[in-house]
């Protein structure tokens, strides 16, 4: 059963989405807020598998309360998915930093909604290929590469070559086809450079690609 805990300060968009969840044998939507320090409270009281967190709202924002999660070692197994109107903006880029695991745009078909929340719960990342090269062009570029990043010299060869990978938007399928080995051990691969690098998700683990000179724009 995957646990959803719901965050948005618009109670008729919190009640569709509801809905929709309820309707499923797989998921369960444990508790609803209306702001983010709230949401905060019961994300520690229920600790869902998912959270899907309105990027802003009253008393605290879908980032800082992202950020406030992502610092919980107790709520490492919460994924963080970030409710929009407006699509990818810096907002939502300072959110994947923070440490959420992806973003929907809030008039998501249903089915693609449905989708997304069991993409989160496995830990996958929501960033297709397309989301990935418009946050490596639009924000990523635009700010000073740090160099050696920490856990950066840790990585194995094969997992530097996963992280590339993982930064250019290609899938574990996709990965484990490019370095001739099984998906299974290119998840190994990721999950171990995650580790390395302190990253949640893949999502991070992009954003720390490029920011740390892992890879070059270009290389996308």
């Amino acid at each position: 059963m995957i646990r959803v805990l719901l965050v948005d300060d618009q109670p008729l968009l919190r009640s569709g989405f509801r809905a929709l969840l309820d309707l499923e044998d797989d998921i369960e939507v444990v508790a609803e807020a209306g702001d983010g320090m709230e949401g905060l409270t019961l994300v520690k009281q229920h600790r869902p598998d998912v959270a899907l967190i309105d990027i802003q709202m009253p008393v605290l924002d879908g980032i800082e309360a992202t950020r406030r999660i992502a610092a919980d070692p107790a709520l490492a197994g919460v994924h963080v998915v970030i409710l929009t109107n407006y699509g990818f903006d810096e907002y939502v880029f300072n959110a994947l930093r923070a440490g959420a695991a992806g973003f929907l745009v809030k008039d998501i078909v249903p089915e693609d909604f449905l989708h997304a929340v069991r993409v989160a719960a496995r830990g996958d990342a929501l960033l297709a290929p397309s989301i990935t090269r418009k946050l490596i062009n639009t924000y990523v570029t635009q700010r000073p590469r740090t160099g050696t990043g920490p856990g950066l010299k840790e990585l194995t060869t094969r997992e530097r070559e996963a992280v590339v990978l993982v930064a250019r938007g290609l899938s574990n399928d996709e990965i484990a086809d490019h370095m001739v080995i099984s998906p299974l051990t290119a998840k190994t691969h990721i999950n171990r450079a995650m580790a390395k690098l302190r990253a949640r998700d893949r999502a991070q683990l992009v954003v720390l690609a490029y920011e740390s000179g892992l890879v070059a724009p270009h290389d996308s």
